[in-house]
């Protein structure tokens, strides 16, 4: 397995449960080892470390009921996560349970590696816990069954500075057209009215054009999920931004911009607006956090509102000791992981409506928007297609998208022959 991770050893609490799983286990007619246990991989979320202390706290609480298995929670890093995953595939030696990134758990399906989720879903409904957000659980839905659950999700939501917006005179966009006024005008006084980065080392910028595309009814695939980069909404996409990209609204610096570049301008203030996680305003010093305020959707060209999202889910490996006891510990996760927004580590939105209506949450102006105005109208970088699947890997940071926004921001090229290329490149890798 490439990568290192730290891997939580396991106490003698989780040995007596793992223990006392085995005899009961035993007795039902089915025999574990004495130190079988789950393992469960989970990437590092939200604050970093501060999650990951938390998470393995939250993991180690998990005490199994009779006949199931205990858990033991290693924390996995994002460098070469792609190889520690699929080399890990390959040598049979994947976890019980995982989380990682958005289309993962599809390829892994697809691959027969992974168990589809679809008992794990059918026991919450039964119990009465199955209140995803709307939209959510079907993204998950793949050929072969649910690929995963959500256990949270990064939503794309336009974020603005409430002052520097008052200072040039403009109100928040409410529209495409309206955006390129207050962009304008944000120009005039030094500011940047579309922040981004499109370096080699962030994938940020291909968030935003995912965003706008899926805003204008766009976006990589037709309903069929052939690929369908040359349409007229995803041309129509590509000239305002490249208008934005003509008129200064975009930064020319853009183009080698890191995520640090883009988090310091939006410190300062030279970044006045912009796409960004729901979890930006607690990235900014406290003394302008409240200055930094969430917009509601905004209409593209033909009035469609949209922006993308990720989902981050939970998803099960056929390498597990035991499926029934994969489904009783993500049951209980699912049950438990309020604790990450209680507790502060967890930036993105919640897939559980029991979280949202937490009063942590519901005291948040910025992320109520988010959750009702703006998660609604989101869809993954699978749009228009019925279903995720997993040739979005590709898609996902791949070579082909990172050449996509570097041709739009240099602003030099026709937007058709950009979407001709794009798709060119794609069509090697998904179909």
């Amino acid at each position: 397995m490439n990568g290192k991770s730290d891997s939580m050893t396991m106490n003698r609490r989780s040995f007596l449960a793992a223990s006392a799983a085995a005899m009961a286990a035993s007795a039902a007619g089915k025999v574990f080892a004495a130190d079988d246990t789950l393992t469960f991989w989970d990437m590092v979320w939200g604050t970093g470390a501060t999650y990951t202390a938390a998470a393995k706290e939250l993991a180690g609480k998990y005490t199994p009921t009779s006949g199931a298995l205990g858990v033991r929670y290693q924390s996995i890093p994002w460098a070469n996560w792609y190889q520690t995953f699929t080399s890990a595939a390959a040598s049979g030696t994947t976890p019980a349970v995982s989380s990682g990134a958005a289309f993962l758990p599809f390829y892994f399906l697809e691959q027969g590696v992974a168990v589809a989720a679809d008992n794990l879903i059918g026991k919450l409904d039964k119990d009465g816990k199955n209140d995803f957000l709307p939209g959510l659980l079907p993204a998950m839905k793949a050929d072969g069954g649910y690929a995963g659950v959500p256990w949270s999700m990064d939503l794309r939501v336009i974020w603005y500075r409430k002052s520097l917006l008052e200072k040039a005179g403009v109100e928040p966009p409410t529209d495409w057209d309206s955006y390129i006024k207050a962009g304008e005008a944000l120009k005039k006084i030094g500011h940047i009215g579309l922040g981004l980065a499109a370096g080699s080392t962030t994938t940020d910028a291909q968030h935003t054009v995912s965003a706008l595309m899926i805003n204008n009814g766009g976006g990589f695939f037709a309903p069929d999920g052939s690929l369908n980069c040359v349409s007229d909404r995803n041309i129509e996409t590509l000239d305002f931004i490249n208008e934005l990209v003509r008129k200064g609204i975009i930064d020319p610096y853009a183009a080698s911009y890191t995520s640090d570049n883009l988090a310091s301008d939006w410190k300062s203030g030279r970044v006045a607006m912009g796409f960004g996680q729901t979890g930006l305003d607690k990235t900014l010093p406290q003394e302008i956090k409240s200055d930094a305020v969430v917009a509601h959707p905004v209409k593209a060209r033909h009035g469609d509102l949209g922006t993308v999202y990720y989902i981050n889910s939970l998803w099960m490996f056929t390498t597990t000791p035991s499926q029934e006891s994969s489904e009783a510990f993500l049951a209980w996760y699912l049950d438990n992981m309020h604790v990450y927004w209680t507790s502060g580590v967890a930036i993105d939105v919640p897939v559980k409506k029991s979280i949202a209506d937490l009063p942590i949450i519901q005291s948040n102006p910025n992320l109520v928007l988010s959750i009702n105005e703006w998660q609604p109208v989101g869809k993954t970088i699978g749009a228009q297609a019925p279903h995720a699947f997993a040739a979005l890997n590709a898609v996902d940071g791949g070579a082909a998208s990172a050449a996509f926004v570097q041709q739009i921001i240099q602003g030099k090229t026709k937007s058709k022959d950009i979407l001709e290329t794009l798709e060119a490149s794609l069509r090697k890798v998904v179909q």
